[in-house]
């Protein structure tokens, strides 16, 4: 590998994680209610939470910034031409950092929004087919997981269709970890729950 190639990675990869790093539930929980939003609601740093616990506009704006935080270092990636793996592990960092942020103790969110944002660049119409399944389900059930469990089969199911067995594993790997880090961060949503019913 070409030093200068390898410096173009590098810088990619590494903007990637600290682009994801940008914790933007935090940031906009604390400029407009004086507050860690991992410390209200259920807990957890993304658009769901901040949506109920701060305010539509404010979970809306959350989620457009998440979902660009992950297209964006891929969509870079793509751009530069680095190879599918590069791109893949653009994504992934953006995840990553979204999930253990840097700016923010190391304590982020689920990623949702970065994954389908990383995912829309990759494979943009089996993508927005499944953002679409979501956010339908989503307004009629109003339970984000289930939605959002839905929307990644049809993603899935789509991409398998179009036999993209790389492209298929990614998609089957990044939506794993969305239900590996709710389980990770139970315990301290545990901790909010039972200090709201002692308040109470």
């Amino acid at each position: 590998m070409e030093p200068s190639e390898f410096i173009k990675i590098a810088s990619v990869l590494v903007f990637a994680y600290l682009l994801g790093s940008m914790p933007t539930a935090l940031i906009v929980s604390k400029r407009f209610k004086s507050v860690d939003i991992r410390t209200i609601g259920d807990g957890n740093m993304g658009a769901r939470n901040t949506y109920h616990s701060i305010g539509p506009k404010f979970g809306i704006m959350v989620a457009v910034i998440d979902f660009g935080k992950g297209a964006l270092p891929v969509l870079l990636a793509y751009l530069l031409g680095l190879e599918l793996g590069w791109q893949f592990l653009a994504g992934v960092l953006a995840i990553l950092g979204h999930d253990f942020p840097a700016f923010a103790g190391f304590r982020g969110g689920q990623g949702t929004a970065s994954t389908f944002g990383t995912m829309v660049v990759l494979f943009p119409l089996p993508t927005l087919a499944g953002l679409v399944f979501y956010g339908g389900l989503y307004l009629i059930t109003r339970k984000s997981n289930l939605s959002c469990a839905i929307g990644g089969a049809v993603i899935a199911g789509i991409v398998a269709l179009s036999q993209e067995w790389l492209l298929l594993a990614y998609a089957i790997a990044v939506f794993i970890f969305i239900p590996i880090k709710l389980l990770m961060d139970s315990p301290r949503r545990k901790a909010i729950a039972m200090a709201k019913s002692s308040r109470s």
